[in-house]
């Protein structure tokens, strides 16, 4: 019998295999790295329609996900058992996994806080993989303002009009990558689109600064959109509730149509 489990055991070690199957090469990975939302419908047709394209278009990899915002990974937890990893989290998972290629592609719109954190926790893991690369936020060079500034004013037919002011929002941060904002409204300008305003919540400018700007230009309509990844907290009530500070009563009550 002893002599039978040696031989055995020597086939295995043979066709390299473990626990007598032999398996797969481990694929290489595409770690998507976005903020998160507790919204699930919204984060559905968001962040996981970016992962699918993803997949589509890479096929020989895998794609798995990771939330950089820890208050959404606990909220989705303790509200709906839905375990998502942290950055740190995905990281341990795929060296456990035996991932040797992996590619960290964020889905963060500029290079603020949350990408100097994601450098940061991938950076610490350089030497536990054969490949690993990090990719860059949306808004990074000249020519991806161009393809985003298309691509947002391709949706309004409203783009370069007299009558109707297009508002954008985005998140806004005290990090030097707030100008982001701005570089993106200057560019519209620049391309003809002079009824294009870009205003942030938590950073310059406020929905103040956009509002005086709208009405400098003498538009009499105002259609909001956000600017932002996930359409959350900050889209819904933000941007278009109807509490007494949201960008849809500041410019109703200025007078403005909005939509």
């Amino acid at each position: 019998m002893k002599k039978i489990l040696v031989f055995l055991l020597a086939l295995v070690l043979m066709a390299g295999c473990v626990g007598f199957s032999c398996a797969q090469e481990q694929k290489p990975v595409i770690l998507m790295v976005s903020f998160g939302t507790s919204y699930n419908d919204s984060r559905d047709l968001t962040i996981g329609a970016v992962e699918a394209a993803v997949q589509d278009a890479y096929p020989d990899y895998e794609v798995r996900r990771a939330f950089t915002a820890q208050t959404v990974i606990d909220i989705l937890r303790e509200r709906d058992g839905l375990d998502i990893d942290n950055v740190t989290q995905a990281m341990e998972r795929l060296i456990a996994d035996g991932v040797k290629k992996v590619v960290v592609q964020p889905t963060h719109i500029m290079n603020g806080y949350e990408y100097d954190d994601v450098i940061r926790e991938v950076g610490a893991y350089t030497d536990q993989f054969e490949m690993l690369a990090i990719g860059q936020p949306l808004l990074t060079h000249e020519s991806d303002y161009e393809q985003v500034i298309a691509a947002l004013l391709a949706q309004h037919e409203d783009a370069g009009s007299d009558e109707v002011a297009l508002v954008y929002m985005g998140h806004g941060t005290e990090h030097y990558a707030n100008a982001t904002y701005s570089q993106l409204e200057s560019m519209m300008h620049s391309e003809g689109y002079e009824n294009a305003f870009v205003g942030t919540v938590e950073g310059f400018p406020r929905v103040e600064q956009v509002l005086a700007k709208v009405q400098a230009y003498g538009a009499k309509k105002v259609v909001l959109a956000p600017l932002m990844v996930v359409a959350g907290d900050h889209a819904n009530n933000d941007m278009a509730g109807d509490e007494e500070d949201s960008w849809k009563t500041v410019f109703t009550e200025a007078g403005f149509e909005v939509e």
